[in-house]
């Protein structure tokens, strides 16, 4: 049961995060492929890497990623029926988690909201440019998370912290 917590935590995990780039990207591309004047590429350029370190760099691969993997690794020898169930949701710390973790999670996932339905009201071309760089950060993102998913079950022992009660 175990073994198959982390495959369905770390897959749900990936496909949340691959759904949203899926969703993206297009108006991404769309964006890149319209007329832009040189002030949308100094945007573009600058928000992407903004979007890589903060997003990617600080959010994914120093905080989220790690964790998250550890929560992986942490199901695959503690599992518990609820939590095998809910494996992406218990992953990324909504629940059985301390509680900083879990007011973590559920502030970014509500801000990320915000930040959706606020971006959707901006227009072209500045939605797609925005939407790139989301698009650069989560792509990191998962990325880092693959690579910290790999060496949380293939080592014998994983330095970070799943933040269990």
């Amino acid at each position: 049961m175990g073994i198959f917590g982390a495959i369905w935590g770390f897959s749900g995990v990936v496909a949340l995060l691959g759904y949203a780039i899926w969703r993206l990207a297009p108006r991404a591309a769309e964006s890149l492929q319209s007329p832009l004047d040189w002030h949308h590429w100094a945007f573009l350029v600058v928000f992407a890497v903004f979007m890589l370190v903060a997003e990617g760099y600080r959010g994914f691969q120093k905080k989220f990623s790690p964790r998250t993997a550890a929560r992986v690794r942490h199901l695959r020898h503690h599992p518990k029926p609820l939590h095998v169930l809910l494996a992406p949701a218990f992953c990324m710390g909504y629940f059985h988690a301390k509680r900083r973790t879990r007011i973590t999670a559920i502030s970014l996932t509500l801000g990320i909201v915000l930040l959706v339905v606020l971006v959707s009201y901006l227009p072209k071309p500045w939605r797609g440019l925005i939407d790139f760089g989301v698009v650069l950060g989560l792509g990191y993102g998962i990325a880092s998370f693959v690579v910290y998913t790999g060496r949380a079950l293939t080592s014998a022992s994983f330095p970070h912290s799943p933040e269990t009660p």
